[in-house]
């Protein structure tokens, strides 16, 4: 069940420059991860009971570089919290909606996540994440959609 909107994702040329105007605002940089597999490196700032989630690419060719490289820096997904990721994927695809991956994957801070297609979504990339951390899965097998750059292109 989705509990609330846990963040929302900026991707950002670079986290130095980006985090400046959140910082301006009062709010913190709590912490700043990588994660390979995604190609990111991630700033989360609390905003209240919520977070901001400032998106850096690790190469050009990563899902958020070719994000900026055709819209440039801006809102890149919406994610909602989930106390159960994997019954909400099921849900979705059972319910018909298209989701980028078969199923849930390993996040930043250990979360699972799964995202929504756009065309799914009225036109946005919604992640759903479970709080972690979480033991690594099994591999799910080769992605149904690769992340695109905003992930409907």
């Amino acid at each position: 069940m989705i509990e609330r909107i846990d963040h929302i994702g900026i991707a950002v040329r670079s986290i130095a420059e980006g985090r400046r105007f959140y910082e301006a605002l009062g709010l913190t940089v709590e912490r700043i991860e990588d994660v390979p597999q995604e190609g990111v490196r991630v700033a989360m700032i609390r905003c209240g009971e919520s977070w901001i989630e400032l998106l850096e690419p690790l190469s050009e060719d990563s899902h958020v570089g070719k994000f900026l490289e055709k819209r440039g820096p801006g809102i890149h997904h919406l994610c909602l919290a989930s106390d159960d990721v994997r019954t909400d994927d099921e849900h979705l695809r059972d319910s018909g909606f298209e989701r980028m991956r078969p199923a849930p994957t390993l996040g930043a801070g250990g979360c699972w996540v799964q995202f929504v297609h756009p065309k799914s979504a009225g036109g946005v990339l919604v992640e759903l994440s479970e709080e972690g951390p979480h033991p690594p899965a099994p591999s799910p097998g080769p992605p149904e959609h690769a992340l695109p750059g905003r992930g409907g292109d």
